[in-house]
Formats: structure tokens, C-alpha cells, sequence
């Protein structure tokens, strides 16, 4: 059951408890012990998925449409958003949102320019010259979620670190509103405008995905036709599970940045954690989406106690009650106990939570020993909502413990290295014998004679 903001909140929040004291559990047993999503939810949204991804492949502009009606009750002829509705968006931006925005691109902006890694010139010998050029992807799309939610601060986050990266072509999408004349919500539109976006589609979810990977062509010619969706080269943005199912399932044919899917917290404290902010940050991304993870993992069952308390208080006051509460009580939620820190760490690592605070009496310490997270928060003044909007930081993360090999949204992923080879025929002599014994060692004698072919007779 999917709960409204008006819905009546269940009587009861049940915040449940895996206990880990006294036991000594391997990497697999403590993926195993750590709170998720039930199994089989990803394995329901992969069969819908395939199917809207055909569909937009073979359909177009068509299945897009029947899409847009299905999932968003929405009569769509064509999804890009109108210049206009751009420039009358930002124009009608409350003045108190605008400037928040600004700032929020401001810090963002320094972080991501600072993030471009230098081009490298490694001399190997005289005449031997290896490069590593940074190189900007040509084509990037977008996505921004809708829902529960207006997310601005998303089109900052992903608008940001490709300006940065060089990106000539940016193409955003966001799922259609009805409320808004089947455009996306006007504080989506002004913040793409503030950016300097101007192709933005109404198109939701896992379809939005399909329809940056494969393109849409063109149909039809004169005042009938319908002007096409170039594909693009990388895909990112945060999403719900049908939206980062839907990245999984295109990459190979583009770039993904993560598997940026429903958010999540953890938290790691000790007794001297302060239980209301405790319980606050937790309900913070809670939030977000009944599907939503707070866990907190902690070696005293004494703040454990005393955060329950506050989660009961603070959720029955807060405006979105019945999401959060959903959330808190639900499989992927809960608190964790621990021995002590040692195993906190160990039980956080195997959780790799996109978003990980740290309240301990050395919260820096601890978080220096942190190997996996999307981003980490270290303090009681370093809250998510800190990241998720002014820190300069960037809020799309990886989730669903993906955070183990993978990172956040940032410039590189914007970025391919190639690899550039510059040898003198004087070099080249220099490694030739060691070329051709390699090569007589992999049995590919070709490789060997295409090198001695250049110092042979009449070469």
C-alpha cells in the first residue's frame, strides 16, 4: 500500500531491531543481517520495465504518450516543454526559492570545477611520449524525478557537474504534471532555465531512460510532424526503483552514473549521539518515499531506546506522517545493534549506504575508517539535508549497497580518459625485440611482424 500525504497514519511505527552483539559474522553474513527491501521487488520492476523499454523503442512518440496517460493521467502530443514555459517558469520563481537555488549552484559549482582531473604527459624514453586527455561525452540526459515530491535541487545536482565536465548538449526530462498542464512542476522548469537547459521533456520514470538511450525519431513532415529526441551518451539522476531498474537495463547501450534508486540513510552512534537529531535525520529521508531506508547502527541500546522514543513523537508531528512512517516501519528500516564501533564499521561497510552520518565522540576519526558510502556526513552539524541542497556536494548517490563499487554523480562521470600514444621510430626500435617476443608468447606472430615490418628492407 502506497500512502498519500493526507492518508491517516498507522497507529503503530515499528522500527525494527536486528541485534548483532556477540555475533562474529563474515562480509556475506553481514550483507545478509543488515536491513533491505523484501526480495523480489526488483525482480517485478525489471518485467515492467523491459516492457516500457520495448515499447519506446518500437513505438515512439506513440508509447510515450499511452504512458504519459497511464502513469501520469496525462494527453500528451509532445513531450518537449515549449521555451516559453521555461522563461515564464523563472520569471515567476518565488524570489526566496530563486536566490536558495543560486546559492546552491554557487557552492555546487566550486566543487564540481575543482573536480576536473589534468591531462597527463608521461615521457617513457626519448621520443616516448604516453598522454591521458580528459575528454567530455557529447550528449548527456537527464533525469529528474517527480512524484511524492519537487526536486530542484536534482536539476542542480545534475546540471552542474556536466557544465563543468564541458558538455556541449544537455537534454533534461522530468515526469508530467497534470496540475500543470502536462509540463513538469514550474520550479523544475525555472531551475532548468537558470541553468541554461532549454531541452526538457515531460517524461516520467523508466520511459524517460528508453527514450535517452534509444532516441526518437522524427515522424512525420510539415505541420504535422513531430521533431525527434537525439539518444544520448550517459544517462544520470536519482529515481525509483522502475527508474534505476531502467538505468541497469540500458547500460552498455549508454553510460549510467549509479543505481541512483529510493534514497537512504544510515546512521552510526555512539552514546553520545543526541537522540532527537538522531531520530530527526532519519525521518529527514524517510520522507521522501514509503520505500525509503532509515537504519541506524549503534553499540548502545540506550540511545537505540531513547531514539524510538523520539521517532514515535517526531513522526506523528511532522506533515508527511503517514509516508514516514510507513518507511520507518517497513523491512528496510531499523536499528542495528552492534558490539561496538569495530563491528559498527564493519556492519556499515556491508550496508554501503548512500548517504552514512557519523555521530560518535570522534566522528571524523570514524568516518576516515569508512570504505563504503555514497557520501559520508561527520557530525551533528553535518546533516543529509546539508548535502541534499547548500552543502556543494552533490545528492545523486549510489544505493542498495551498489555504493561498494560505485560513485556519486560528479564530473568524472561526464568525462572518458583516452589514452593518447606518441612514439619516435627511435623509441618504438627500443621495445621492438621486447614487442616480438610478447607476441611469439600469445602466439601472434602478426603483432611481432607489424612492428619489425616498419625497420625491414624498403621500410
Amino acid at each position: 500500500m502506497t500512502l498519500t500525504p493526507d492518508s491517516p497514519a498507522p497507529a503503530d511505527l515499528t522500527f525494527r531491531t536486528v541485534d548483532l552483539r556477540g555475533r562474529r559474522l563474515t562480509l556475506a553474513g553481514l550483507r545478509a543481517a543488515v536491513p533491505r527491501a523484501r526480495p523480489g521487488t526488483t525482480a517485478d520492476a525489471e518485467e515492467k520495465v523491459l516492457n516500457i523499454i520495448a515499447a519506446v523503442r518500437e513505438r515512439g512518440f506513440a508509447a510515450l504518450s499511452e504512458l504519459a496517460l497511464t502513469f501520469d493521467g496525462v494527453v500528451q502530443t509532445h513531450p518537449r516543454v515549449p521555451a516559453g514555459a521555461l522563461k515564464a517558469a523563472l520569471a515567476g520563481l518565488d524570489p526566496a526559492v530563486r536566490a536558495a537555488l543560486e546559492e546552491s549552484i554557487r557552492r555546487a559549482r566550486r566543487f564540481a570545477d575543482a573536480q576536473r582531473p589534468a591531462n597527463t604527459d608521461v615521457e617513457l624514453g626519448d621520443g616516448a611520449v604516453v598522454s591521458q586527455n580528459w575528454v567530455p561525452v557529447a550528449r548527456v540526459g537527464l533525469y529528474v524525478p517527480g512524484g511524492l515530491a519537487v526536486y530542484p535541487s536534482s536539476v542542480v545536482m545534475n546540471v552542474v557537474p556536466a557544465l563543468a565536465a564541458g558538455v556541449e548538449s544537455i537534454a533534461l526530462a522530468s515526469p508530467p504534471q497534470k496540475d500543470f498542464g502536462g509540463l513538469p512542476h514550474p520550479t523544475i522548469l525555472a531551475a532548468a532555465c537558470l541553468l541554461g537547459v532549454d531541452e526538457v521533456y515531460a517524461i516520467g520514470g523508466a520511459q524517460a531512460i528508453a527514450a535517452f538511450a534509444y532516441g526518437i525519431p522524427a515522424t512525420g513532415t510539415g505541420a504535422g510532424s513531430l521533431a525527434g529526441l537525439d539518444p544520448v551518451d550517459v544517462v544520470t539522476g536519482p529515481g525509483n526503483i522502475f527508474v534505476s531498474t531502467a538505468k541497469r537495463l540500458v547500460k552498455g547501450v549508454v553510460g549510467i552514473d549509479s543505481e541512483a534508486g529510493t534514497t537512504e540513510i544510515a546512521i552510526l552512534a555512539d552514546a553520545t549521539a543526541r537522540p532527537a537529531l538522531v531520530a530527526a535525520d532519519l525521518i529527514s529521508q524517510a520522507e521522501h518515499d514509503p520505500k525509503a531506508a532509515s537504519v541506524l547502527f549503534t553499540d548502545s541500546a540506550e540511545l537505540a531506546a531513547a531514539v524510538r522514543e523520539e521517532l514515535d513523537g517526531q513522526a506523528t508531528a511532522t506533515k508527511h506522517s503517514a509516508r514516514v512512517r510507513e518507511a520507518l516501519s517497513g523491512p528496510q528500516s531499523g536499528v542495528v545493534l552492534v558490539d561496538d564501533l569495530e563491528q559498527g564499521i564493519a556492519a556499515c561497510d556491508a550496508y554501503a549506504a548512500e548517504h552514512l552520518e557519523i555521530m560518535t565522540a570522534d566522528a571524523a576519526g570514524v568516518a576516515a575508517r569508512i570504505r563504503n558510502a555514497g557520501a559520508i556526513f561527520v557530525g551533528d552539524y553535518s546533516p543529509v539535508s546539508l548535502g541534499d541542497y547548500c552543502a556543494g556536494s552533490n545528492h545523486v548517490l549510489p544505493t542498495g549497497g551498489t555504493a561498494a563499487f560505485s560513485s556519486g554523480l560528479n564530473v568524472t562521470t561526464f568525462l572518458r580518459a583516452i589514452q593518447v600514444v606518441n612514439y619516435s621510430r627511435a623509441a618504438l626500435e627500443q621495445v621492438s625485440g621486447h614487442i616480438v617476443s610478447l607476441s611469439g608468447a600469445e602466439d601472434l606472430p602478426a603483432h611481432g611482424e607489424a612492428v619489425t615490418a616498419r625497420f625491414g628492407a624498403g621500410a
